[in-house]
């Protein structure tokens, strides 16, 4: 009877749909396992075709390419570590979300995931059929338990391959960031299984960005004691041998490294980072353009694309107009400098006045009002496009989630671009994150060292400049006020008389309902933007555009 294993884990970044490329790393990843001299391997959910592959893993050319590669991997395993592969695979004309294991030149079994998620952003019971409740894999004598990432969040899954004579788990994942998730699958999901079952688990988690999801890996391994056998880095790739042996009845694993997994701001400014990057360059963009406004919002923005793609891929421009202050092309000069990156200065006044003369027939007899403000907004959108599509960087949109909550946003203009790292970022998060990038240099960054933005960015109240002496809270609620309300609403789903509890009164709340619904149009033509809270604006809140209910009386 085996007593020892050595068992190989991939936190790796794969590519949705980049079969070649993902066998590519999975090769190479399985290389050095052999150099290390792993028993077993495992990589992360339907890691050969990226996870989420969506619809995408509907088309049967996909289905038959990625079952051509695992078998092609399985031909490897004649030698070497067998392997525990993510794969989609289709049976008996059902599509499943299986772990396949290659082990003597074949794919020797499979195990299918049962628990498929289908709520916030998961649409798996959409595409795939669940499987039976999985039994151990016998491995040299050793009866593996292999639950599949959801197949852990609830007891059941777990009891059942106890009792088949599951002996410790390996877990695949595909579990994105939350800003509060970490907390919850380590201690509340992960560790409370240990607790029950008394076997130890490892759980391996796929990093990077897809779309707007952003995964972090900071794959660990609880023993049956519950204490952390090793940790991996969060927001960057890990390949880790571990060591396993049989102490009595159980299955320990020796410590290994443990990690500091960043938390707080740092962990979602890492967020923001890889999402963008991995954006910019799955996407296979040269680099992006921001238009850099002398405000907060571009300017951390800016800081953000410099950390993740450095500032030689990245492009700034500032488009002055009459409205736009003499501290604003300071500012905007300044971070540009702090940054290192190039600046273009573009004014619009010319052709905010050709578009006033060719309109002046039809708005004869009419006050400027938001209609003019627009103009400039949509000339700026156009200016960034131009420079886009002549020179290829991707235009970066600068919008923060409280904007885009009540609607405080131009389509065909600021709303204009590829990508908004800010999406699900409140504004007063957007302060706390600007001063903490002031004062740290995060991880794997390509940024400066010191600060990015002058002190005068974060401190200055916040304008659109617009129009003269604008500010936004001319229009909105105070921002510290405006964010609690929206998380309420938006997070939380609180009925008016919860927020009321709160200390906000009944007509703001009202307000800021309505923007909030009225707004919707708008946040469906929005760019994506990486997901950071637990509702964020796309797949995980679906609300209707034509919409006449209120819940604020």
């Amino acid at each position: 009877m085996t007593t020892s294993l050595k068992i190989a884990f991939a936190q790796l970044n794969p590519t949705v749909g980049d079969v070649p490329g993902n066998l590519a790393k999975a090769r190479k990843a399985r290389a050095e396992a052999t150099a290390m001299g792993a028993d077993i391997m495992l990589f992360t959910e339907l890691f050969i075709v990226g996870y989420p592959p969506e619809d995408l893993v509907l088309k049967p050319a996909l289905q038959a390419d990625a079952r051509a590669a695992v078998e092609d991997l399985a031909k490897e395993t004649s030698s070497g570590p067998a392997v525990l592969m993510g794969t989609p695979w289709v049976e008996d004309d059902k599509l499943y979300n299986a772990l396949a294991v290659l082990e003597g030149g074949k794919v020797r079994e499979l195990r299918y995931k049962v628990d498929l998620p289908n709520y916030g952003v998961f649409d798996e019971k959409r595409v795939f059929t669940p499987g039976p409740m999985p039994k151990p894999l016998a491995f040299r004598g050793v009866n593996v338990g292999i639950p599949i990432c959801e197949d852990i969040w609830s007891p059941g899954i777990v009891k059942c391959i106890k009792e088949a004579g599951g002996e410790f788990l390996l877990v695949p994942n595909g579990s994105p960031y939350e800003a509060t998730k970490e907390e919850v699958r380590f201690n509340k999901i992960a560790g409370q299984r240990v607790a029950e079952s008394g076997l130890a688990l490892a759980y391996v988690n796929q990093v990077g960005g897809q779309d707007e999801l952003v995964f972090d890996g900071a794959s660990f391994v609880f023993n049956p004691d519950r204490t952390v056998a090793l940790r991996l880095p969060a927001w960057e790739e890990a390949l880790v041998l571990t060591e396993w042996r049989r102490e009595g009845k159980q299955w320990v694993c020796a410590p290994g490294p443990k990690a500091d997994v960043p938390a707080g701001l740092e962990a979602v400014y890492r967020a923001m980072m890889l999402g963008l990057g991995d954006y910019v360059n799955k996407n296979r963009f040269p680099g992006v353009v921001i238009g850099l406004s002398g405000g907060i919002d571009s300017a951390l923005t800016a800081a953000v694309a410099v950390d993740a793609l450095g500032a030689d891929r990245v492009r700034c421009v500032m488009m002055p107009s009459r409205y736009t202050a003499k501290e604003s092309l300071e500012d905007a000069s300044e971070v540009a400098r702090l940054l290192g990156v190039h600046l273009d200065n573009i004014p619009i006044e010319e052709t905010v006045n050709a578009f006033g003369g060719m309109l002046q027939p039809q708005f004869a007899g009419r006050a400027a009002d938001t209609t003019e403000e627009n103009i400039q907004s949509r000339i700026r959108g156009v200016i960034l496009m131009a420079i886009s599509n002549k020179f290829g960087p991707m235009v970066v949109t600068t919008g923060n989630k409280s904007e885009m909550s009540v609607g405080y946003a131009t389509l065909y203009g600021d709303m204009c671009g590829g990508y908004n790292v800010l999406k699900d970022i409140y504004k007063m998060q957007v302060f706390a994150l600007s001063r903490w990038r002031n004062q740290h240099q995060p991880g794997k960054a390509m940024g400066p060292a010191g600060r990015v933005m002058p002190e005068r960015v974060i401190e200055k109240p916040p304008s659109a400049e617009l129009r003269a002496d604008q500010k936004d809270e001319d229009s909105l609620p105070p921002y510290a006020k405006l964010d609690d309300i929206l998380e309420c609403l938006v997070e939380n789903e609180l009925p008016v008389e919860d927020i009321m509890k709160r200390g906000h009164d009944l007509a703001t709340i009202k307000r800021v309902e309505h923007l909030l619904s009225i707004a919707e149009y708008k946040r469906r033509q929005a760019p994506p933007g990486v997901k950071i809270t637990r509702k964020n604006f796309g797949r995980d809140r679906r609300y209707p555009i034509t919409n006449a209910f209120r819940d604020a009386p």
